[in-house]
């Protein structure tokens, strides 16, 4: 029975969420040959967490279902032993981009990946606190059932659980590593508003993802397709295709990845950035590993958090960072694309020193281009007016130190990917739940 690792980071109270994702286990132990480790990274106040250790405590036993609720105290006592047990370099550095004094996309997963590896898991699968399952028939859906009927196994093997394959046979050989679905309902990214508000503002923001080189057609397809995962349509049947699948199809609130992958390759640990937990994706597609695309979509919604003035200001800034951070994942992205199958070791396997070499290539970039991508965010939030043009303000005073923190992201990327190797193997041997201390 292999063990497998269905985890839920959360810094807010989602107390809903922790039980359906307790029912997501529960039918993954009693329809697949698996020990489901549901693991609950909970970094919220104290009061969410008592009231999460509740729903843990009152949820039904489950066959095969072992929870794991950790408060940031407990994982930091694991981490430390860890690092320790690792012997790397900059202990306290690497304790940092692990475990972040504020929000880190990457940093929330990455720890999970190092404690499925602990735990003995052969896959994770992550899901978000402000998003829930779609419903047929009056069932929840469950996007681990097209995961766990594909992840691991040779792509070959794997076309007879697929409803369809668009695989070159050339990849027959490989393991499928990747099984995503993605969303349905709100965008996202928290931009409907300035979508409704000024369609041009919207489309000049959203563009700032893009390469500069490429076209206004490339990019008016871009705006177009970004932040709206699969749309409004229910769900009505299954439909899976084996593919090398398309990081925009895909979302990480619905994903399962193979160890081969995360236990290579950790994500970018930058604060304050949305979209700092997809690189993985990028990187299976680039090296033209297989994977499934299904289309058990995830229901996405926004918390009230966001609609405090204090929580719109800090989502812009997340949102800023994000296209500062394409700077450098695009310089990324196409060297990846260029190397294809030679980011694969001979058997088969991410080279991590590979990833490791891009990234701090691209720490050397130029700022010239994030600049301009700060004078266009603050053209077009003095354009919208009221509570943007206010943030345009707070951009102009902490630009300068934006661009350097975008630079700073990449190269902790960098140092991270160089010490994963170690951490990864002193999590194997190290316990999550006895005290380290």
């Amino acid at each position: 029975m292999r063990k497998i690792c269905l985890t839920l980071p959360t810094n807010r109270a989602c107390a809903a969420t922790i039980s359906a994702i307790g029912e997501e286990a529960a039918y993954a132990a009693q329809h697949f040959d698996v020990e489901v480790h549901l693991l609950i990274l909970d970094s919220s106040d104290p009061r969410a967490y008592a009231a999460h250790a509740q729903v843990v405590e009152a949820s039904p036993e489950s066959a095969n279902v072992i929870v794991h609720h950790l408060d940031e105290a407990r994982q930091r006592d694991f981490l430390c032993a860890v690092i320790d047990r690792a012997g790397v370099g900059k202990p306290d550095l690497l304790l940092d981009l692990m475990l972040p004094n504020t929000v880190s996309y990457g940093a929330c997963t990455n720890r999970a990946f190092l404690i499925a590896a602990a735990l003995g898991c052969a896959s994770i699968h992550r899901r978000d606190s402000d998003s829930t399952y779609q419903t047929h028939e009056g069932e929840p859906v469950f996007p681990i059932h097209h995961e766990l009927t594909s992840l691991g196994k040779r792509a070959g093997d794997a076309a007879s659980g697929v409803s369809e394959t668009a695989l070159d046979p050339a990849h027959a050989d490989k393991p499928v590593v990747l099984a995503g679905g993605s969303f349905v309902g709100e965008l996202s990214v928290d931009i409907g508003e300035i979508q409704r508000i000024d369609p041009v503002a919207y489309h000049d923001i959203v563009g700032l993802w893009a390469p500069p080189e490429w076209s206004e057609q490339q990019k008016r397809t871009l705006v177009a397709e970004s932040f709206t995962g699969a749309g409004t349509a229910p769900f009505v049947r299954d439909h899976s295709t084996l593919t090398i699948v398309d990081p925009m199809r895909i979302d990480m609130c619905n994903i399962g990845f193979h160890h081969q992958v995360y236990e290579r390759v950790p994500l970018p640990p930058a604060t304050d950035t949305i979209g700092s937990d997809y690189f993985l994706m990028h990187l299976v597609h680039d090296a033209a590993l297989p994977g499934v695309l299904h289309n058990r979509h995830i229901v996405n919604f926004y918390t009230p958090e966001r609609r405090t003035d204090s929580g719109f200001v800090a989502y812009q800034l997340r949102l800023t960072k994000f296209f500062l951070s394409m700077l450098h994942f695009n310089f990324i992205y196409a060297r990846m694309a260029t190397k294809g199958d030679a980011l694969l070791d001979a058997e088969g396997h991410v080279r991590p020193d590979s990833i490791a070499e891009l990234a701090r290539e691209s720490a050397r970039l130029d700022h010239a281009e994030n600049v301009r991508r700060l004078r266009s965010l603050d053209r077009s939030y003095r354009r919208l007016g009221g509570r943007y043009a206010a943030f345009a303000d707070t951009l102009a005073e902490r630009g300068p130190r934006l661009l350097d923190e975008a630079q700073a992201d990449i190269e902790d990327f960098a140092l991270l990917i160089e010490a994963w190797a170690a951490l990864i193997h002193a999590s194997k041997a190290t316990s999550v739940h006895e005290p380290h201390r």
